[in-house]
């Protein structure tokens, strides 16, 4: 017997709606389908239809008379929300280097003394698989508890084949167990290892020669990131990695532009990422570069607040015709959050978007960002019923009332996994 989820009576169904194949760019950002007294009818975890709740009721009534019945009334209802970047495998934490940006040090400043990236690379590399498991699942828990439902998750803790293998095993095991889906991203090139310091580019050779056929061929990611950045892998090295990544038909993604413009956001486009994410100092030739294309700029505004640094021009980048996702950046040394709605607060008060587009942002955006918009971000008959029901009596709550979980219910593929804000998994 097929199983049936009725969801009737929302104060608002929001959704996005028509940008399943492209992203929602400019004005479209802010184009909200907003349903008044909305219902939701989801069959065997796809959404079946999506409408005010008379109309549901009425073409529905065999349907809804042997479903499993969710009352929203007072609430709202959205898509699952998706988080496009993050690193949450890993072991270890960075609470010192957070005294010691507070004491005046810089990013730079902290890595070159031995913290940032490498001090969780040396934690990461002593975990056991067990371990990491572990710790990655109660995140995820965590992410669940928060409506989001799809989630990236990059390696880039290992810098060895061996250890970036463990961390992609680890997403691997995750994908088949935990209810969120989950999107595999190799980022061997997240750091020069202390060992090629001296020569980075014995490094570059090293991903490109050992480490992306071994990934490619046991199919342990769809994506293929880099941190361009001073101090880190410079252009040109980005573009070898991301252009071998793609021979592996590993898409390309890329940290660009985060503390130097160094010209990530032309790199971006050029090569024809899926995403270009920090961009706090993309120039504006490299903003009007992403314009020409459908890179998704993923702007990560926790890690601005966190490092007390200046954050993304949102507002240009939008403006401009650049489609905008929002994420976490969950990692433990320059955001160690796990509220994507607290990001969408960031948005509207340090980046001055709209409340309508951190939605489309943490949603349908999102989703363009790790190819999954076909399936994901959006409330639309035929698409995966990833559904998130908040407490609050409409949307503009969700950026009215900051650093507050809001979320009551959430459903992944039909089947509910948070319920009165507690996981039931």
């Amino acid at each position: 017997m097929n199983h049936i989820l009725y969801i009737k009576n929302a104060a608002q169904i929001i959704t996005t709606t028509n940008h399943s194949e492209k992203p929602a760019k400019k004005d479209e950002m802010r184009h909200l389908q907003i349903i008044e007294n909305g219902s939701i009818l989801v069959e065997d975890g796809i959404i079946l239809a999506v409408g005010e709740d008379d109309f549901i009721r009425e073409k529905y009534t065999d349907d809804i008379n042997q479903a499993q019945v969710i009352d929203a009334k007072g609430k709202i209802v959205t898509p699952g929300l998706v988080d496009p970047h993050t690193h949450l495998v890993y072991a270890g934490s960075r609470e010192k280097e957070y005294v010691m940006r507070l004491e005046g040090k810089s990013y730079m400043e902290i890595m070159e003394a031995g913290g940032g990236i490498h001090a969780t690379t040396v934690a990461t590399q002593k975990a056991d698989f067990h371990t990491l498991y572990e710790e990655t699942k109660r995140r995820l828990d965590t992410f669940l508890l928060y409506g989001v439902t799809t989630v990236e998750i990059k390696s880039g803790y290992g810098l060895t084949l061996e250890q970036e293998l463990k961390q992609l095993e680890v997403i691997d095991e995750l994908r088949k167990n935990h209810p969120i889906d989950i999107v595999p991203t190799f980022m061997g090139a997240h750091a020069i290892p202390k060992r090629y310091e001296n020569d980075p580019d014995r490094y570059v050779d090293e991903i490109i020669q050992r480490m992306l056929p071994v990934v490619a061929e046991r199919k342990l990611a769809e994506f293929n990131d880099v941190f361009c950045e001073k101090g880190v892998f410079t252009p040109e090295q980005s573009r070898r990695i991301l252009e071998a990544g793609k021979r592996y038909g590993l898409q390309p993604k890329i940290h660009a532009d985060e503390i130097e413009p160094l010209g990530g956001a032309q790199l971006a486009a050029q090569i024809g990422a899926i995403s270009a994410d920090h961009l706090l100092k993309a120039s504006d030739e490299g903003i009007h570069a992403l314009a020409k294309t459908n890179t998704i700029a993923v702007l990560l505004p926790g890690t601005a607040f966190f490092l007390m640094a200046e954050f993304a021009p949102a507002r240009k980048i939008i403006d401009a015709g650049v489609a905008v996702a929002l994420s976490t950046d969950s990692n433990p040394g320059s955001s160690p959050t796990i509220s994507l709605p607290f990001i969408m607060n960031l948005g509207c008060l340090k980046m001055g978007m709209t409340p309508e587009e951190t939605i489309t942002a943490a949603t349908i955006n999102a989703a363009h960002a790790i190819d999954r918009a076909k399936t994901v971000g959006s409330l639309e008959k035929g698409k995966q019923a990833d559904i998130v029901i908040f407490n609050v009596p409409n949307y503009l709550f969700l950026s009215y009332q900051y650093g507050m979980n809001h979320v009551d219910t959430v459903i992944k593929r039909g089947k509910v996994v948070v319920e009165g804000g507690k996981l039931i998994i």
